[in-house]
């Protein structure tokens, strides 16, 4: 089994093929709301949770709003530029070729004299050397070519803007209304756009869904603290992470963000261009697998696969090379994990001590919310993690932790023996358990209820 979980993202290359992608070894599709519209979005959710019942696998599903991403408007053609070159960013009326609206007009406002502005994902960068009320004068610093709806980057500005759009709202209460199990918030600066995404589903639902911020700005960067404390998990969202505070710095934050996370038992997704060259090929660079690896190696709880699985020509091919670079790098994994533990850590603690010690054939959680599940994993003990719950929600949430390889769902029972022996029952049944084999068990003595949590039991089966 492998302890890292893969997500993918749905599209055009793998929608057909979702039932062998998760036999293959998705643990989460990955819904992108930069493209598609909400039907097609519903169908999507709708075949994922028929595959997942079909092969009886608790699969999830990641809903990814698009945030504002600034981009310029359209271009008649194409354009090219050179090192030297003078183009406009303009609110309005668009005079020339070289004169170029952009989504949010109101940035212009924000920007100042100085700074750089990057185009087409950081391909072509220019520098603000003129700002008037209604435009901003841009020197090209090197040639390329550019197209309509191209991203534009402003790395150095203060910008003011929500990471929550009007299209991200009416995305949000979508999402919560069909079900997704986890959010991924977009172009996070603050913990205010963690806390206003939470605001809007809790409308609409009442399961919430886990929310996921994206780290890909420098702002976001700065604010990790105050992120990761009122987030359900990170994303290191490697692309305009890379644009925004240079790609030569990318590698460090992403050991910051992950270390961090770990600590504060957030799972944490490490994201873009994993095995870009397999949209091509059917075999990886010798750098991508080794970037896989080194992540997986820092306490990533996922990798995502995106342009790989929605336009690549082997969708399948790319999540079984996953699972190979998975499975490999568990043979020398640094387990065992040490932290400064407090009060709530201190069970989950105590079992992966245990588990060092007696070496069981698995440990067993069983969890309302997930939250013990979760506590266990941070300490990254070698023995497979089995969660056992009477919620479908947090069973399909939890396929996103690191070491969960088994997810039980089991009625509510509030006699402890009688819960444990219909766990028994049902790893028996499947094969996950054989007679003699020796586990720990937590659970609370309040069975199904959040945060009680206070017992653990060594036993043989």
């Amino acid at each position: 089994m492998k302890k890292a979980k893969i997500v993918a993202t749905l599209g055009p290359s793998s929608e057909d093929k979702i039932e062998d992608m998760i036999k293959a070894g998705v643990d989460v599709f990955r819904l992108n709301f930069s493209h598609a519209n909400h039907k097609t979005h519903k169908n999507s959710i709708k075949k994922i949770r028929e595959a997942a019942k079909k092969l009886n696998s608790k699969t999830a599903i990641l809903q990814d709003i698009s945030g504002p991403k600034i981009r310029i408007g359209e271009i008649n053609g194409i354009l090219e530029v050179k090192r030297g070159d003078k183009i406009r960013l303009v609110k309005k009326n668009p005079k020339s070729a070289y004169d170029l609206t952009i989504s949010y007009p109101e940035i212009i406002d924000q920007v100042e004299v100085g700074e750089y502005v990057f185009f087409a994902d950081g391909s072509i960068r220019t520098k603000v050397i003129e700002k008037t009320p209604d435009y901003l004068v841009l020197e090209v610093k090197n040639e390329g070519v550019l197209s309509s709806r191209k991203g534009v980057n402003f790395p150095h500005s203060n910008l003011k803007i929500s990471a929550i759009t009007k299209k991200d709202e009416k995305d949000l209460i979508f999402g919560a209304k069909n079900g997704v199990d986890i959010v991924a918030i977009s172009f996070v600066n603050n913990k205010e756009d963690i806390l206003k995404a939470k605001e809007i589903l809790k409308s609409y639902t009442s399961h919430m869904p886990w929310v996921i911020a994206k780290i890909e700005t420098k702002k976001a960067v700065e604010n990790l603290d105050e992120i990761l404390e009122v987030s359900d998990g990170v994303m290191v969202a490697r692309g305009d992470l890379g644009i925004e505070i240079g790609i030569e710095k990318v590698p460090v934050i992403q050991k910051k963000i992950i270390r961090r996370a770990n600590k504060l038992k957030k799972p944490v997704i490490t994201a873009t261009q994993m095995l870009l060259s397999m949209v091509n090929s059917p075999f990886p660079t010798r750098a991508e697998v080794s970037d896989v690896a080194n992540a997986v190696m820092d306490g990533s709880d996922a990798v995502m696969l995106s342009d790989e699985t929605t336009v690549g020509k082997y969708p399948i091919k790319a999540v079984e090379v996953l699972v190979k670079i998975i499975q490999e790098i568990q043979t020398i994994y640094p387990y065992y994990k040490k932290y400064e533990t407090d009060d709530d850590d201190a069970i989950a603690l105590s079992v992966a001590d245990l588990a060092k010690s007696i070496e069981p054939k698995a440990i067993v959680s069983f969890t309302s919310s997930g939250t013990t599940v979760k506590s266990i994993a941070k300490y990254r003990p070698k023995p497979p993690i089995f969660a056992v719950t009477h919620n479908r929600e947090t069973s399909r949430k939890l396929k996103i932790v690191w070491g969960v390889e088994e997810i039980f769902e089991v009625p509510k029972i509030k006699h402890p023996e009688k819960l444990i022996d219909r766990f028994l029952n049902e790893a028996i049944k499947n094969e996950k358990l054989s007679k003699g084999d020796k586990i720990i068990i937590t659970m609370g003595s309040i069975i199904g209820k959040e945060g009680t949590t206070n017992m653990i039991r060594i036993i043989e089966v």
